[in-house]
């Protein structure tokens, strides 16, 4: 029987998803579908929106992409460091920093065992004008 062809629920590594990881880059920003799509074709890529949104989302499955909704609900995409963090992300100019909060972490445990939760996950994003833009 010959190979089926791999659907896009199909996880796997590919040229084409190391390219679209490439393309976010390890920046300080996150980036959006259309940005990364963009940069891809300005290189010369021939890369298809659809492919590029497709393989956004198994790199942000697979743990590889952390995503961020902006303001107008947008799906923004980066590559982070692969340590618990949370974001620190300017408003203005879109930079990010990544922020541990032991403080916060703590917090979740207690509010999470206070109602008999287990496995539980969490996201926190602060949003502000950083010190480049404030002045």
């Amino acid at each position: 029987m010959a190979d089926m062809p791999d659907t896009p629920h199909t996880p796997r590594s590919s040229p084409r998803r190391g390219t679209v990881l490439d393309a976010v880059g390890s920046g300080d920003t996150f980036r959006s579908a259309q940005e990364v799509h963009h940069s891809l074709r300005a290189s010369g890529d021939k890369v298809g929106l659809s492919t590029v949104y497709r393989n956004l989302q198994a790199l942000a499955a697979e743990g590889e992409l952390d995503t961020l909704r902006n303001e107008e609900g947008e799906l923004l995409y980066r590559r982070c460091s692969t340590r618990h963090h949370h974001h620190l992300v300017c408003r203005s100019c879109g930079r990010v920093v990544e922020i541990t909060g032991p403080t916060v972490e703590r917090w979740a445990e207690r509010a999470a065992d206070e109602h008999g939760f287990s496995d539980v996950a969490h996201t926190l994003e602060l949003v502000g004008i950083c010190a480049d833009c404030s002045r």
